[in-house]
């Protein structure tokens, strides 16, 4: 979830969980164009890519047999929020990069800026088989004027993720619990950006994903004041969210969702669910975010790239994607799913993903969430 799908100008502001889980790697923007790859292009081997991830694309046994079977080098980029990365590409980087792995709300707005190297479906006809049909072409969440702006690459959804040693599931069919005062100071919020705002508004019956009026901000600012009097855990370390849920300090957290627990849950603490609510008037209340990743139009276009994006996307390799040290994740791969084991299965909530599809709605780019990321943080300051 990861993952930013805030303004621009607010960049900075949004998708704190990736720097939790991602470390130092990020790049600034001043570096745009510099000499900081580690590799420089051409080097030594017959091909160059340069690919801007998250970490965990970057893991040594996902590229080194592409780099040797293709003969080529592949020097990484890692990126620490979504909005940064695409506002790198946007000032100019577009022309150093060959590949981006980043939230699916910015592989799709490579396209109206103008450096997106489109996709031919047909000439990926035979991924788009191996995916879960939810996933397959025409896949509308990255379209852009009817063309395909990369493929999807990891998901997961975000929900209440309760410890069920300490609460039951069903007291999570709605998100009542968090202004509830018999669970005063027991909820927390993580400090995520966006995440922990879209449940919380889409609870008081408004769509966050619509353009919303005076009217509408006024009830985003009621709600979030009054999750913010029923609990003091607003936390942005995930370290110490997921201590305080699995100690039960926490009876549940808000705005992380399988991202931040399914690691958890491979771990041995299978009694941590992620879990989506019921719809409410009609409203799904739950969301999915997916990762993807997209090719660079940088006057090159390398074929190798595109060797590349159907290299990760393959059923081994996606495997790979989905279990990492930091996080583990659902992939769109179908035929992958045979490669997990049941424990990994288990850990994903795999019997419960198409439940939690259907009761979501797809994280894009909120057209307020400028409004609401400055509530947010108004709200937070006068409590």
């Amino acid at each position: 979830m990861k993952k930013g799908t805030a303004d621009m100008s607010n960049q900075l502001n949004d998708m704190k969980r990736r720097s939790v889980l991602k470390g130092m790697g990020g790049m600034g923007l001043a570096a745009a164009g510099a000499g900081f790859f580690g590799t420089p292009r051409g080097a030594s081997a017959a091909e160059s890519l340069n690919y801007m991830c998250w970490e965990g694309y970057n893991s040594p046994s996902i590229l080194e047999p592409f780099q040797k079977t293709k003969d080529a080098t592949i020097a990484i980029d890692l990126i620490t929020d979504s909005a940064g990365g695409f506002a790198k590409l946007a000032a100019g980087a577009s022309r150093d990069f060959d590949l981006v792995s980043s939230d699916s709300p910015w592989i799709q707005r490579m396209g109206p800026a103008g450096f997106c190297r489109f996709i031919d479906d047909a000439d990926f006809a035979e991924q788009y088989a191996d995916f879960y049909p939810q996933f397959r072409a025409p896949f509308e969440p990255l379209q852009f004027e009817g063309k395909a702006t990369g493929l999807p690459t990891r998901w997961g959804w975000v929900g209440p993720t309760v410890n069920t040693k300490f609460d039951k599931l069903e007291a999570w069919s709605s998100y009542a619990p968090v202004f509830d005062s018999a669970y005063k100071d027991k909820i927390c919020l993580l400090d995520w950006g966006d995440w922990p705002i879209m449940p919380l508004v889409l609870y008081a019956g408004i769509n966050p994903y619509e353009e919303l009026d005076e009217a509408a901000l006024g009830e985003v600012r009621k709600v979030l004041r009054a999750a913010f009097k029923n609990t003091r855990a607003i936390v942005g370390d995930l370290a110490v969210a997921q201590k305080g849920l699995l100690d039960g300090s926490f009876r549940a957290l808000i705005g992380g969702g399988t991202y931040c627990t399914s690691s958890l849950r491979l771990k041995g603490h299978d009694y941590i669910h992620s879990i989506v609510p019921e719809p409410k008037d009609g409203l799904k209340q739950g969301i999915i975010w997916m990762e993807a990743t997209g090719l660079i139009d940088n006057g090159t276009n390398s074929e190798v790239a595109a060797d590349f994006l159907k290299y990760i996307v393959s059923p081994e390799v996606a495997k790979q994607l989905a279990i990492t040290e930091a996080t583990c994740n659902l992939v769109p791969n179908q035929k992958a799913e045979a490669l997990f084991s049941e424990e990994e299965k288990k850990a994903l909530q795999m019997d419960y993903m198409w439940t939690a599809w259907e009761n979501s709605q797809f994280h894009t780019v909120a057209p307020n969430i400028d409004d609401m990321l400055a509530i947010w943080q108004e709200e937070l300051a006068a409590r």
